[in-house]
């Protein structure tokens, strides 16, 4: 089977709720890093055969063809076509997977997976709440489900308190992790690990224009004292704001080519994708899969946990990095290496290529070889996607 090849990733520093990207315009913040991404790869723009890009809250300025409007937005020929996906936080994850499955179908060449999301400008779950603010269905939950699953909403705030619930994670324990996750992140900005991955992006202030080149949430003077002062989103429960991803305002982007593109344009890789799989669960724990999706890519690529040398596993809430660790036997010490969500963000569909950028661009500041990265997606979804990169 033909080869599909990361030829680079890159992704905006992460802004806080109403932080530093608060300004910006989805469309042209996605536009950004596409401009951003060809620039750095000097792809012909006409070669382009698609962009594929993720976005969860569709709605507001993120609705109507978004991807197209990214694509409008930036320096592209209006010739590139685009589409739109929506996997949960897996969107641009999965975006990695549909260009990957182009190229190597033979049926594209040239193909941008992307994501990009504004938390602050499109709130999560508005896409859901103004419907039901404005009397419009019954919501996203059908009699049909309800009835088969005995809820009337899937929420992944309940499935983090089962996750941590069935695996016996006291609140310390997750404060503790959250806090590691927060250390990391300020080693590594303050070590510039992140300098090649992040496209800085013009910030307008009262005092005049400035640059955007900081992951905003990170907390340098966090204590486990301070995370743990933060109030439990539910009585008697372990799950805090401060031991969840933050909210986060983001773009990011990676170019997937085929070997003929590679010889064609004189392009250098960075990495090979060398398997990509998708699983499906219960949706009511929801945030679980991840375990059962790694395993099946593992099988399915030849190699086990220990032949993985980094692994980037969403920290969308503490528990469930935590459970991955103890349920595949993983190494602590190469998990997450720069810090996670719950230090750098989660800017929903945006996710999956911003961890594609760090965990390549780790990998080969290690001198690496397989990379490993999941996450848990809405509905009780997970993809995984290893990597093999090219020193």
């Amino acid at each position: 089977m033909a080869d599909a090849y990361i030829v680079d990733a890159v992704r905006t520093a992460g802004g806080r709720r109403n932080g530093k990207l608060a300004g910006w315009h989805p469309a042209d913040l996605a536009g950004e890093v596409l401009d951003a991404l060809v620039a750095r790869t000097r792809i012909d723009p006409m070669a382009i055969d698609d962009v594929i890009l993720g976005c969860v809250t569709q709605a507001g300025e993120q609705s109507f063809a978004f991807a197209r409007n990214a694509v409008l937005a930036s320096k592209l020929p209006q010739s590139v076509p685009a589409v739109t996906i929506d996997r949960q936080c897996g969107s641009s994850q999965q975006a990695v997977q549909f260009a990957a499955q182009a190229v190597m179908s033979g049926t594209q060449d040239v193909v941008i997976a992307a994501g990009a999301e504004s938390m602050s400008r499109v709130p999560m779950m508005s896409n859901v709440t103004l419907h039901e603010k404005a009397g419009l269905g019954v919501g996203p939950v059908s009699p049909r489900i309800a009835s088969r699953y005995g809820v009337n909403e899937f929420s992944q705030f309940k499935g983090a308190e089962m996750i941590a619930r069935k695996y016996g994670f006291t609140r310390d324990a997750l404060d503790r992790f959250s806090l590691s996750s927060h250390q990391r992140a300020a080693a590594a900005t303050l070590a510039h690990a992140f300098d090649q991955e992040i496209v800085p992006i013009a910030i307008r202030t009262p005092e005049g224009v400035t640059t955007h080149i900081q992951d905003e949430g990170i907390r340098f003077d966090a204590s486990l004292q301070s995370i743990g002062a933060v109030k439990l989103l539910q009585e008697g429960g372990v799950i805090s704001a401060a031991n969840a991803s933050q909210i986060c305002d983001g773009a990011s982007a990676a170019l997937i080519v085929s070997e003929r593109a590679l010889k064609l344009h004189g392009l250098e890789p960075m990495a090979r994708i060398h398997d990509f799989t998708v699983t499906a669960g219960d949706p009511v724990i929801m945030l679980e899969e991840p375990l059962r999706a790694t395993r099946r890519s593992l099988e399915k690529a030849g190699l086990s946990i220990d032949d993985i040398d980094l692994y980037e596993v969403n920290e969308a809430f503490a528990p469930v990095p935590l459970a991955w660790l103890r349920e595949l036997k993983a190494d602590p010490a190469k998990l997450n290496v720069n810090g996670g969500a719950i230090a750098l963000g989660h800017p929903l569909g945006a996710s999956g290529t911003k961890l594609l950028a760090t965990l390549m661009h780790a990998l080969r500041a290690r001198g690496k070889r397989y990379g490993l990265q999941t996450m848990c997606e809405g509905g009780g979804i997970a993809n995984v996607t290893i990597i093999e990169a090219f020193s």
